[in-house]
């Protein structure tokens, strides 16, 4: 298999894989291609490994519940003059198992052997659980 890492991002302000659909959906206007986009001042070092096959990882509510393919790494320059990153991703949200994840800022890598499973296709659609019991589940390691 190629060389690839993943990044792990707070997705600060949803509360739900939905809702960071929803955002992503809401947003698509401003962009010509229409990609879903995280936007940081920082640009990764290993970007090569990041584009080869890397996905971003959402923690929503403290527990990594998805995931999106990164497409590639564009140059933004904002109002201010300062260079910044768009992290362009693909569209589609692959919902993962849950896995407990304590607050950070910024993005972090995020080994591929250190990644929580995709769920399988049929279950990507099962009812949420309560956010509580899910934290609690995956606090112990079951989910």
């Amino acid at each position: 298999m190629d060389k690839y890492i993943n990044l792990i991002k707070l997705s600060v302000g949803s509360e739900s894989v939905d809702t960071l659909i929803e955002w992503q959906d809401s947003r698509k206007p401003l962009y010509a291609d229409e990609l879903p986009r995280h936007v940081t001042r920082m640009w990764p070092k290993r970007e090569a490994e990041i584009v080869n096959g890397g996905s971003i990882y959402w923690v929503i509510k403290g527990v990594v519940q998805c995931r999106q393919r990164i497409l590639r790494l564009d140059e933004v320059i904002g109002e201010d003059g300062i260079r910044r990153c768009a992290i362009v991703l693909e569209p589609e949200v692959h919902r993962t198992q849950n896995a407990q994840k304590r607050p950070f800022q910024g993005w972090r890598y995020l080994k591929p052997e250190d990644t929580p499973p995709d769920l399988p296709k049929g279950r990507s659609q099962d009812d949420a659980l309560p956010d509580d019991l899910n934290r609690a589940l995956a606090e112990i390691g079951v989910l």
